[in-house]
Parts: structure tokens; C-alpha cells; sequence
């Protein structure tokens, strides 16, 4: 590829950050290079600049002042993710932004505000808005093949809640990443947005179920739409195996997609591995999409490297927007605000804005 852009990384704190390293390394053809790196972890620094052959930065403004960096991929604590953002933008560079956005709506204003004012190119990392399956049960959604939605749950968890070690991470650490929901359930809430658009409302329940040091350990989120259709999201970050990711009940039929999320993907698969299945009540059959489920979740992280690379060179749009971002943030912060006080909250309800 003749015009390779040149991308400093802010901080690899977020491991899925590597997968898209490892990628653009091995697939030059993407026409992304990892040139630069800076990280406050001078372990996770040095790591990173041998594994990729970047320079390694220990100061995140003299990274931003090289011309040969374009733009940056910010895989820092959550924390981080406002000024990092701010000083990207100031510095005129293209941004990719880890999720989730921020830890506070504040900090989302942040972000939004210095995209818009320098003018710069955006878009968070969200790998399941270009899955191939769920991209599948999006057109169907869309072209009327299943007519009305009635249900629609997705499923998402991780089992890093069962390991005693997850708790002296900066996954839990209130100060960097608020805890596990706010962090990975916001995949779930972004999936929704993503796929129906933004709710109306949301009544959820999030409990501390197993080790008191990882708060916030399993939830249920109900977003409403009025009109239809009721959207769900479930999510257990102490789950060993599970197989059913996505269901979508419909007027002409309904979706089953399995192996979408680590428990899921990483376990044993009992029928064989069939991923993403549609029921014809016309046919009374079921069909399958003929979209292959990959072999394990670190290849559907993987999988978001390349449509990344098209957005750093111009060829796409963004993923996801800085302001879907804040409206994902939203949807999650007002799912603290139902389980702490037990009633409906609006995402607009100012209390989100205190969480």
C-alpha cells in the first residue's frame, strides 16, 4: 500500500488494543503501521514497543508532536480517555477510542466537544457492530425479513469474576474504570443502540454476587421503546460456558445467534459450533445463516482490525460516533440510577448526569 498510516498508541491498558496491533503488524496490506507508543506503565511500555517495533514514548505530548503519527489509537485506563482525547484532537491527529467513552457524562461532553471543535476524524472501537452475524441479523432487521420485532435480549458476559487475581486489576478499580458493568456491559448497550437506536427508558438490576472486590458482577437491563420492541441485556462476568448470545423475536420468524461473547465462544460447543440460525415459520425450518462462527473470541476482537484500518485511510465512516458513545455512556449510567433507587429511569433523567 502506497500511502501506510502511521499510528501512535496512547496507553495498552485494554488488551483488545493488541489484537489490532498484532494484526496491522502481521498485515502490512491494511496499510496501518504501529510507529509510536506511550503508556504511564513503563512495564506495559516497554512490552508493547518490543512486541510491535514502535518507539516507545514516556511522555504522551512528544508522541503527538510526530509527524510520521496521524493518528492514535487511546487504550488507556477509562480514566485517561477525556484527556487523552483532548490532547489527540488539540494535536490535529485521526482518533480511535476504546470503549467505554468515559466514566462520566462530564468527561463525555469532553470528548464530544474536542472532536467537533478540532474537526478531526473519530470513532470508538466496537467490534460488534462489524461481526459479520450480528451485521446479518442488523439487514435482516432492517429489509423487513422478519417484519416487526417484538424481543429483542442479548447476552454478554466474560468469567473473569470467577478469578480471584481480576480484583487487583484497574478493571475494578472505581478510580480508573468505575467496575466490570460499567466497563463490558457497555458492549451490550451499544449493541442495542446499534441495532434499534436509542430507548426511551431503562429498569435494571445490577448485583455484587460473588467476590465483594469485583462490584457489580451480574446485571439485567430492560431498555423500553415505545411501540416495541422490549430490549434486554443480561450480562455475568462470572459465567464459565454459556452458548446463546443474541434472540430477536419477530413477526416472520426468530434469530438465534450462539458463540458471540468469550464464555460462549472459548467453551466447548455441544451441536458443533452453528452460529447464527433464522426460523421460517413459512418453511417450519430453521435455516442457517452460512455465516461461520469463528474459534474463539479473540478472533472476533481481531476481526476489528480491518475495518479500522479503511477508517484511518478514509475509505468508511466512522464505527460508532463520539456522540453514540455518550449515548451508549448514558444508557448504562441510568441502569446504576434504576437498581440504586428501583424505579424507571429516562435517559435524560438528570440523575444520570451525577452517577
Amino acid at each position: 500500500m502506497n500511502d501506510t498510516i502511521g499510528v501512535g498508541i496512547l496507553g495498552f491498558a485494554h488488551g483488545h488494543v493488541n489484537a489490532y496491533c498484532e494484526e496491522w503488524t502481521k498485515r502490512p496490506e491494511l496499510g496501518v503501521r504501529v510507529v509510536a507508543g506511550w503508556d504511564h506503565d513503563a512495564a506495559r511500555l516497554r512490552a508493547a514497543a518490543d512486541a510491535y517495533g514502535s518507539v516507545a514514548h514516556e511522555d504522551a505530548g512528544a508522541l503527538l508532536t510526530r509527524e510520521d503519527v496521524r493518528a492514535v489509537v487511546i487504550a488507556a485506563e477509562t480514566s485517561r480517555h477525556a484527556e487523552l482525547a483532548e490532547l489527540a484532537a488539540a494535536a490535529g491527529k485521526a482518533i480511535v477510542l476504546q470503549k467505554p467513552i468515559a466514566l462520566t457524562m462530564a468527561e463525555a461532553d469532553r470528548i464530544v466537544d474536542a472532536v467537533r471543535r478540532h474537526g478531526v476524524p473519530f470513532t470508538l472501537a466496537w467490534q460488534m457492530r462489524v461481526d459479520p452475524q450480528n451485521v446479518q441479523m442488523k439487514r435482516w432487521l432492517q429489509d423487513g425479513t422478519l417484519g416487526q420485532a417484538f424481543m429483542v435480549r442479548r447476552r454478554h458476559g466474560l468469567n473473569a469474576g470467577l478469578n480471584a487475581g481480576f480484583a487487583d486489576t484497574w478493571h475494578v478499580d472505581p478510580a480508573s474504570n468505575r467496575d466490570i458493568w460499567a466497563d463490558d456491559a457497555s458492549h451490550a448497550a451499544d449493541f442495542i443502540l446499534w441495532l434499534l437506536g436509542e430507548p426511551e427508558s431503562v429498569t435494571a438490576e445490577i448485583a455484587s454476587l460473588y467476590n465483594p472486590r469485583i462490584p457489580s458482577d451480574n446485571g439485567i437491563a430492560i431498555f423500553r421503546y415505545p411501540g416495541g420492541p422490549v430490549a434486554e441485556i443480561c450480562c455475568s462476568f462470572t459465567c464459565h460456558a454459556a452458548q446463546n448470545t443474541t434472540e430477536i423475536v419477530a413477526e416472520r420468524g426468530t434469530v438465534v445467534q450462539n458463540y458471540g461473547d468469550a464464555p460462549s465462544a472459548n467453551a466447548p460447543r455441544p451441536d458443533g459450533g452453528a452460529g447464527l440460525r433464522r426460523f421460517d415459520p413459512e418453511a417450519n425450518a430453521w435455516a442457517d445463516s452460512g455465516i461461520a462462527s469463528p474459534p474463539g473470541h479473540y478472533e472476533r476482537i481481531r476481526g476489528l482490525a480491518e475495518p479500522l484500518a479503511a477508517f484511518l485511510r478514509g475509505e468508511r465512516g466512522p464505527i460508532a460516533t463520539a456522540e453514540e458513545g455518550r449515548t451508549v455512556l448514558r444508557m448504562v449510567l441510568a441502569t446504576y440510577v434504576s437498581s440504586r433507587e428501583g424505579r424507571r429511569v429516562a435517559l435524560e433523567d438528570a440523575a444520570v448526569y451525577d452517577v
